[in-house]
């Protein structure tokens, strides 16, 4: 029988009623059986054998407390509800609910716990681990239409957000106080507030600033039960332990914030922003390790390499070296003092890196056009290939020129191109593995290349996900990267929090009764059902 590849990427679709799908794609409601590919499987176990029976009297009071065009049920209604970022998995939800404040989605999660059902919450759907894929027989609760600014305080520094606001919308809010919110990931125009909180998301400029948790005060959140808590508080210093920090970046397992306190920064007062460009990958990672071993603190470093460069040109047109190897991007930012002393450092370290080319922006505008170029990358590489991974792993930057020569390795030896786009200056790997699905094999193949990556980043001494998160995407590496007593400690906070896993079920964690299980044993989702290898 066909084989199904372990990872992340799997063809679904209905027991006699196939939709096609983009690239191989295809869909599946709950009928009695699942295909996966020639794979006959239960529907039932794709959830629990009692989620399906459990949705209908869930949804009946739902019916009495939200409008028709609030409470979705329609299969055309919840198609665009089965995927997120991770576009190759698909699942068809029970029902969708449109929330608008704090209230309804604290009566949604009380009757899914009263009821046994299993819910996920989604904003902007742009999770590249599968962190806001549905559950088969379980409830999306979509927080887009709770994006108010609740409170702004500019002389405390501090903005609270519902968890649907707009990353990039933060940092419009208060540039007129001359504030800004650092955290930019690149999905920063769509991706909101809530998903950066559950993903701990970071961006070009982590490096200097920190993640999302370094810039969360508090949060008021809704736990699995219904119960309402409040973790931190409005003040830059709390008491006790950080259970904000503990809930953010938990992927929704902990629950769902409702209201997040935020922390902004005074804009930049100046800007030095250098694009160097090498005739090999692996210059450009040893010249990251040279910046941060001077002693410098450079708001962002980035890497693309000769692939990534060709098609953020062909797509944006940002006067990138087109033949170079490798193009690496620092830059300064701080307090004119700060950045006019930094500056005459970081030209002596480039020019003894080895870069053949160097440019310095000399406006805003050259500026804003550098960074056009590479916050434009992931989306123009869709140009080079129909299909591609993304990978996120994390190696010390110390080992990032070594790391960056063992994906060309791999790269050669699988036969697939990787082009590379990602944060250098803490590491954080961003291979995008191009492939084709309609080729027999590809996809096996590059499923495999993206393992052999992650497993490389663990020998490394780095971790699988610096701000992807593991989703349903890295699963099964998790327990590669920690030891048995380490999961069972993270399952043991869970099950107190959510005995029944009902929030966001499946992803990050196993379920406790899979604590332990090595790399060798099925895929999670293969033990749920969803895929097979038999």
């Amino acid at each position: 029988m066909h084989e199904v590849s372990k990872t992340s990427i799997v063809s679904v679709c209905k027991l006699g009623s196939r939709t096609p799908r983009p690239s191989g794609l295809h869909t599946f409601e709950p009928p009695s059986h699942f295909w996966v590919d020639a794979v006959e499987i239960p529907a039932a176990s794709a959830s629990t054998p009692s989620d399906l029976s459990r949705l209908a009297p869930l949804v009946d009071q739902l019916r009495q407390r939200f409008p028709t065009d609030r409470l979705l049920t329609q299969p055309a209604q919840l198609a665009p509800y089965e995927s997120d970022g991770l576009t190759a998995f698909r699942v068809h939800p029970g029902g969708v609910v449109l929330v608008q404040d704090a209230s309804e989605v604290v009566t949604v999660v009380r009757l899914c716990h009263e009821h046994g059902v299993p819910f996920v919450a989604r904003g902007s759907g742009t999770s590249l681990s599968g962190g806001s894929l549905p559950v088969a027989g379980g409830l999306v609760i979509a927080l887009n239409r709770m994006n108010r600014v609740l409170d702004y305080q500019p002389r405390s520094q501090t903005i609270v957000v519902e968890p649907g606001v707009v990353n990039q919308q933060v940092s419009r809010h208060v540039a007129q106080d001359g504030l800004y919110y650092a955290p930019d990931p690149s999905s920063g125009p769509v991706c909101t507030i809530g998903g950066n909180v559950a993903f701990n998301s970071g961006g070009a400029h982590c490096l200097k600033y920190g993640m999302t948790a370094n810039h969360v005060l508090g949060i008021k959140a809704v736990f699995p039960d219904g119960e309402l808590v409040e973790l931190g508080g409005r003040s830059h210093e709390t008491a006790g332990a950080d259970l904000a920090g503990m809930f953010v970046g938990s992927e929704g397992l902990f629950g769902i914030a409702l209201e997040i306190v935020l922390r902004l920064l005074p804009l930049p007062e100046r800007f030095h922003t250098v694009l160097a460009a090498y005739d090999s990958l692996e210059k450009a990672g040893d010249a990251v390790a040279s910046v941060v071993a001077s002693g410098l603190l450079p708001g962002a470093m980035e890497i693309m390499d000769k692939l990534a460069i060709e098609a953020s040109e062909q797509a944006v047109h940002a006067g990138y070296p087109t033949g170079a190897a490798a193009a690496l991007i620092v830059e300064l930012e701080g307090p004119e003092e700060e950045v006019a002393a930094e500056i005459p450092r970081l030209d002596a370290i480039m020019q003894a890196s080895g870069a053949y080319e160097l440019r310095v922006a000399k406006s805003a505008a050259d500026r804003m056009n550098i960074w056009k170029g590479r916050k434009g990358a992931f989306s123009a590489v869709g140009r080079l290939s129909p299909d591609y991974i993304v990978q996120d792993g994390v190696v010390p930057r110390s080992r990032l020129g070594e790391a960056l020569a063992e994906v060309q390795r791999l790269s050669a030896r699988y036969g697939l191109r990787v082009a590379n786009v990602f944060h250098a200056g803490d590491g954080n790997l961003h291979p995008l593995i191009l492939y084709d699905g309609r080729i027999e094999g590809q996809l096996h193949q590059a499923e495999l290349l993206a393992g052999e990556i992650l497993r490389m980043c663990i020998r490394l001494g780095g971790s699988i996900t610096g701000e992807h998160g593991v989703g349903v995407e890295k699963l099964e590496f998790l327990p590669e990267m920690y030891g048995e007593a380490e999961m069972e400690l993270m399952n043991r906070v869970r099950q107190t929090i959510d005995p029944q896993e009902l929030a966001n079920r499946g992803k990050l964690l196993l379920s406790a009764s899979d604590v332990g299980k090595q790399s060798h044993a099925p895929h999670p989702l293969e033990s749920a059902g969803v895929i097979s290898r038999a």
